[in-house]
């Protein structure tokens, strides 16, 4: 079968704009952003997580700085939806419940502990958090009892920067 020389600088050209389209179209997906929503721009720092991705984002000053995988509930109303405040800020948390100390490569909890003051129905608990684990393969999952697991680098690395009173809102999903 042969082909004109129109032709074959037809398919060439198919080809290549094939090539090319395919890595723009990716990009183009992968450049789209979280925006945060105008009553919440307002906040030096604001944490979101997206139970339905799995996702935490933390924002300076309205403007989105990083983003991170976390694991959350195994059962969507384990992780709590709402708008809540980080309470308190822990190296090395015990794990009380099983009694291993903080520190301890058994824990749970890592070694990075942003407890969270969750106020649902009028009563207030202080048991929920976003913190480190010792089983990396969970990120990604829905896997807790109700807290949200991060890497312990990148848990690490949102404690130096997040400060106490810092909002906190999780939702289902992002709109």
């Amino acid at each position: 079968m042969k082909f004109s020389l129109c032709g074959r600088v037809l398919a060439v050209l198919v080809f290549l704009s094939a090539c090319l389209l395919v890595p723009l179209q990716s990009n183009a997906y992968a450049a789209k952003t979280v925006q945060l929503a105008k009553k919440f721009v307002k906040y030096e720092q604001f944490i979101m997580i997206d139970k339905s991705a799995n996702k935490l984002y933390f924002f300076e000053e309205g403007k989105l700085i990083r983003s991170f995988p976390v694991a959350t509930g195994k059962k969507p109303s384990y992780t709590p939806e709402g708008l809540f405040t980080i309470h308190e800020k822990i190296k090395n948390r015990p794990y009380y419940k099983e009694k291993i100390k903080g520190g301890d490569p058994r824990n749970p909890l890592g070694d990075r502990w942003l407890g969270l003051k969750v106020t649902r129905n009028g009563k207030t608990s202080y048991a929920y958090g976003i913190h480190g684990n010792n089983n990396a393969k969970s990120i990604g999952k829905y896997v807790s009892a109700g807290c949200i697991r991060m890497h312990n680098k990148d848990v690490r690395w949102l404690f130096e920067q997040i400060r106490t009173s810092t909002p906190v809102y999780i939702v289902k999903k992002l709109p």
